[in-house]
């Protein structure tokens, strides 16, 4: 039986809502000051590009929260008209204009609001004081990029300028834009609240996306500075395009999606405007990137265009935060008694009388797509659709006229006309009220309510806009209602970088900055809190280990006298020193048989001697250096080496005149024999006396601390200063034992006799042997195996010589006594001619 019924009433409500209103005349009324209104009931334009002559452009789609802005503003205006204590007797205006979102449109109502009131034209003047513009003060544009425009013209006139939607922090400067005011906050408190979030949860691994318009770079970039401040680290940063219709546009989009998948982030921060977040998210969800979680503002977390997107549930977790406002009492009953109203053809002749008034009709028709709404098209957008800022906008101009005009509760006493500028002083100064809360502009002529944190929480494919969290001074969140996307609903990791213990240091990863590995400080390095990307050195004379966070003062290294290593080298010293004493007893003992007479007679005593005291010169490489040992060190090993040389050289000579010329060897043998011996040992040691002298001169060695070899001591090392000084004082003794080895080399004896220069012969190759290797590992070794060497060296060369040359003739004079005769040691100078004769 109800059925007829029912379909009855769905016909007469199908048949109104198709037939025409008259709501776009309502956006124009006369008063006694005039308000002017810019907001966006279009979004789409035709093709600007292809614009060949100035003409009107017109929008082509309606933005249904534009509308309900614009709704807003009439209704704060006809509120204040039915008031009897804000404005007594005076009423206000308004003339509202389309701005579709499109600089090149909001120009137009924008120069139409600067002209002269009754006039199309503005004046040119020099002083504008007492210029009477067509409107007293403007509320909106709503985005950013538009407002910078507009602003600019109203400052130069200081026409008062109230934004309900511009968050840019450019127009904070009040300098460039002093008669610019708005309703809600700089970018810069919603970008500190998301880097509060973002720590909250623990994410320093995220992508940065804004569209690519004057909010989303603006925003994107404040994001930028504030977030590396705070050890968070931008993965990827991009730019979505606002011109969708370019054909580049989706490229774009793909490439920012690749880009995106690649950083491997969890977290997506998007600040951008509906459709350009709408074309995203439907990239996103096309190239399946996973789901994330995505953090958002008011411009595109509310609107319908994204949250109606197929399958966007798929997209992940969803945060923003929007501006705290409370809804405006009443507005949803007006919005719906206007549409009631707009019906009925008496109230629309009246609107349209009224809109004539304003002699408008220089921009044309207003919104005709508004004409074909009915309440159930704007029904959804009305009951989220924040109206505040709005409303608060108007309310603000209005009570500063109130105030410039000297109004009170009854009525308003000022008869002459108020210019624009004169409502400036109020507004910067005083508070206001609307919607039973006080508003202040603060020294950036913005207002600063918070913020909420939403969550989209889905439930059977309804999607409610959850309040989880509040950021005013402070952030607040209950985690507990926040259900994530993973499996067991917690928050998932999006971390570049752990936090570092005492002692690591954060190695940078890539191209980013803030993202890093941390790594533990290397030796000889320390960690200072001051510094965390960075390990310090230590000073020279200090050392650290590993992951240190402090250095140590060095310790001392050398050759020490109780080492195992300086024990087995004294003992072999002991030795040696022992086999050469035991020597020069024994030669001591039968100076005057044959043997030792053949070998040099007292001359083998001072080798014996200088030998002795070349051992003992070990003894000067243990224990601490100092300058003074160092180069006491090369003196005493040159002279003492020099000492036995010089013997050998006398003996030398001694042969070859015998043996190479023997005719001779009567008239110079007496130069190399008995004290004149003696004379050329001490002239011997005289020259190299004078090298000893020229090495201290050119640079003797000296103490060096070595602060590199060892990881934790310092070594101390004499240090060559002069290699010209070391080759001159060594080598002199090389050329001595060099002929020597040429004297003795090639002499041959009978059988008969003993070839006492056979022993010099190995003697000096040997020693020739010794210093070959002594130089290669001297020149590069930096360590205690120095002083090693150098005794090692000591040692070999001074049991070379004894067990050459006077070992030998030891064993003879101890085992083989029968061989100690003239005739077996002794060099016959008759012998030679006979044996040539024959």
């Amino acid at each position: 039986i109800m059925v007829p019924e029912l379909l009855l009433c769905f016909s007469l409500g199908w048949a109104a809502a198709l037939k025409p209103t008259c709501l776009s005349a309502q956006f124009r009324r006369p008063g006694d000051y005039i308000i002017g209104g810019l907001f966006p009931f279009g979004t789409v334009t035709v093709n600007l590009t292809a614009r060949s002559e100035p003409t009107l452009v017109v929008c082509e789609r309606l933005f249904v929260e534009g509308l309900l802005w614009a709704l807003g503003m009439k209704f704060a205006i006809d509120q204040i008209n039915n008031s009897t204590s804000l404005l007594p007797g005076v009423k206000l205006g308004y003339d509202i204009y389309d701005t579709c979102f499109e600089p090149v449109v909001v120009l137009q109502p924008s120069l139409l609001f600067l002209t002269q009131n009754g006039t199309t034209g503005i004046g040119v003047l020099c002083n504008y004081t007492d210029y009477q513009p067509r409107v007293t003060a403007v509320i909106g544009p709503h985005k950013s990029d538009l407002c910078l425009i507009t602003a600019k013209l109203f400052s130069f006139f200081l026409i008062p300028q109230v934004s309900y939607g511009a968050s840019s922090e450019k127009l904070s400067d009040t300098e460039v834009y002093p008669s610019f005011y708005r309703t809600v906050p700089s970018d810069k408190k919603l970008v500190e609240a998301m880097v509060l979030l973002l720590n909250k949860f623990g994410w320093n691994w995220i992508a940065t996306i804004g569209s690519d318009d004057e909010y989303g770079r603006g925003a994107q970039g404040l994001f930028l500075s504030i977030a590396g401040n705070h050890s968070i680290c931008i993965a990827f940063e991009g730019l979505i395009p606002t011109d969708l219709a370019d054909p580049k546009a989706q490229n774009q989009l793909e490439d920012t999606i690749k880009l995106i998948n690649n950083t491997k982030v969890n977290i997506i921060v998007l600040f951008a405007f509906s459709q350009p977040a709408q074309a995203l998210l439907e990239q996103s969800i096309r190239m399946g990137l996973g789901e994330k979680v995505w953090i958002g503002t008011e411009a595109w977390i509310l609107s319908d265009l994204t949250a109606s997107i197929p399958n966007i549930q798929s997209i992940g977790t969803v945060l923003g935060f929007i501006m705290k406002a409370d809804t405006v009492p009443g507005f949803q009953k007006y919005v719906a008694d206007l549409f009631t109203s707009v019906q009925q053809d008496k109230f629309c002749q009246e609107s349209r009388e009224f809109s004539h008034l304003m002699n408008s009709d220089a921009l044309g028709a207003l919104c005709p797509e508004c004409d074909r709404l009915a309440l159930q098209d704007v029904s959804s957008a009305l009951s989220r659709s924040q109206i505040q800022p709005v409303f608060v906008a108007v309310h603000s101009v209005a009570q500063a006229l109130h105030r410039a005009l000297g109004c009170t509760h009854q009525a308003c006493p000022r008869a002459s006309p108020l210019r624009s500028w004169q409502l400036l002083h109020s507004m910067n100064t005083l508070p206001f009220t609307a919607n039973g809360q006080s508003f202040r502009f603060d020294q950036f002529h913005s207002t600063n309510p918070g913020y909420k944190l939403i969550f989209w929480s889905w439930e059977n494919g309804t999607l409610t806009y959850l309040p989880v969290g509040d950021y005013e001074e402070s952030l607040y969140i209950n985690k507990s209602q926040i259900w994530f996307h993973t499996a067991d609903r917690k928050e998932p990791p999006s971390e570049c970088f752990r936090h570092c213990e005492p002692g690591q240091f954060k190695q940078i990863k890539g191209f980013h900055l803030c993202c890093y590995d941390c790594t533990d400080c290397p030796g000889n390095t320390f960690w200072s809190a001051q510094d965390s990307s960075t390990c310090t050195p230590c000073p020279e004379h200090q050392w650290s280990p590993l992951r240190s966070t402090r250095c140590y003062d060095r310790s001392e290294r050398y050759l020490f006298w109780n080492e195992p290593l300086t024990i087995t080298l004294l003992s072999l010293m002991s030795i040696t020193v022992s086999l050469t004493c035991l020597t020069a007893g024994l030669f001591l003992k039968k100076l005057q048989t044959p043997l030792v007479q053949a070998a040099g007679g007292n001359l083998n005593l001072f080798a014996l001697f200088a030998l002795t005291l070349l051992c003992l010169s070990c003894c000067l490489y243990i224990g601490k250096p100092s300058n003074t040992l160092c180069t006491i060190q090369q003196i005493v090993y040159a002279l003492c080496l020099n000492g036995c040389f010089s013997t050998f050289f006398i003996k030398s000579l001694e042969i070859t005149l015998v043996t190479e010329f023997p005719r001779c060897a009567p008239a110079f043998l007496r130069w190399v024999s008995g004290r004149r011996a003696w004379l050329l040992v001490a002239l011997c040691l005289l020259a190299e006396c004078s090298f000893c002298v020229l090495y201290l001169h050119l640079g003797p060695d000296s103490l060096q601390p070595d602060y590199r070899s060892l990881p934790s001591e310092v070594l101390l090392v004499c240090r060559t200063r002069s290699w010209l000084a070391f080759a001159l004082m060594h080598g002199y003794n090389s050329c001595v034992g060099l002929v020597c080895f040429l004297c003795t080399f090639m002499v041959q004896t009978s059988g008969k006799k003993y070839n006492v220069a056979r022993g010099i012969t190995f003697a000096i190759l040997l020693y020739f042997i010794v210093w070959i290797f002594f130089v290669a590992i001297f020149a590069t070794l930096k360590t205690v195996f120095r002083s090693v060497t150098q005794m090692g060296t000591i040692l070999a060369t001074s049991l070379g010589i004894l067990g050459t040359y006077y070992i030998p003739k030891c064993y003879i004079i101890l085992f083989k006594p029968d061989l100690n005769t003239v005739d077996y040691f002794q060099y016959s100078i008759k012998e030679e001619p006979e044996e040539d004769s024959q």
